[in-house]
């Protein structure tokens, strides 16, 4: 039995495919793996200690009070208070307010070295949890939730860094305090967060890190007290506090909102009022 002569050409043609798929076999392949989940936000180095050498930014007070509101939030449920020193000093009668036209009589005791400022009133609501001795970050956000312009509504921010705040006219001082540049508020909220002063800054765990004080619209900055400060306003009172943490879920972005309405609605941050007459 003779099988049948194959022609030259196909002979050839095998010839060179096994010489191709040979040659293929024997190449270097480095494919990569398949990239990873988007990492989460990278912070940036820890802030340092408050120095000589940090910008200034500077700040007139008026020697005439007129009646202002502000934000204040708990730190004790037998009725302690947190603001801005700035929304209280000076005022006649101070009142945090519980409902439509209903406010409880508040006790103002001012700090003289800084910007926070303690209320003290009969009975409080749950206190939110501190975390003045932890460790910044640059870029790190916070949250704060208060009454911008007399309504509810609220920010967040990024830090940038430290800088001194110098107060001109009625209570001169400088002291540290932290930047952070706006990086959302209330949907519709437009100028500016007057009424934002006093409210807490929070980390992602819901806990306090300072006390909001003020704003520079052009430049899109928040500014609030440096831990310390806030260290050395309640340590004057010889008295300590403790808060459970808000809860499991993290503050974020997406969810600040919703957060500052709970704490709204239990009166953990409320508006304060001040009146002068």
């Amino acid at each position: 039995m003779h099988f049948p002569r194959l022609p030259d050409w196909l002979i050839y043609a095998c010839v060179v495919v096994a010489l191709l798929i040979a040659a293929i076999g024997r190449q270097e392949r480095a494919d990569a793996p398949e990239p990873p989940p988007p990492a989460p936000e990278v912070e940036g180095e820890v802030l340092g200690p408050a120095s000589p050498f940090d910008p200034s930014v500077v700040v007139d007070v008026p020697d005439q009070v007129d009646p202002a509101t502000g934000t204040a939030f708990s730190i004790a449920e037998s009725g302690v208070w947190l603001t801005a020193r700035h929304v209280v000093d000076g005022c006649r009668t101070a009142a945090v307010v519980v409902g439509n036209g209903q406010g409880v009589a508040a006790r103002v005791t001012i700090d003289p070295r800084g910007e926070a400022a303690i209320l003290t009133t009969d009975g409080g609501a749950p206190a939110l949890p501190l975390a003045l001795s932890e460790s910044l970050r640059r870029g790190e956000r916070a949250y704060h939730p208060g009454f911008p312009q007399g309504e509810p509504g609220e920010a967040t921010s990024k830090l940038i860094g430290r800088e001194t705040l110098v107060v001109r006219g009625r209570g001169e001082r400088s002291e540290p305090v932290l930047v952070w540049a706006e990086t959302g508020r209330t949907e519709g909220l437009e100028g500016t967060l007057g009424g934002l002063s006093g409210a807490p800054a929070l980390d992602a765990q819901g806990r306090v890190i300072g006390v909001t004080i003020a704003e520079s619209p052009r430049r899109g900055r928040i500014y609030t007290t440096a831990p310390e400060t806030v260290q050395a306003t309640l340590a004057s009172t010889r008295r300590r506090y403790t808060a459970p943490p808000l809860g499991s879920a993290p503050i974020t972005p997406e969810n600040y909102f919703r957060v500052a309405d709970g704490l709204r609605r239990d009166l953990r941050v409320a508006q304060v009022v001040c009146l002068t007459s």
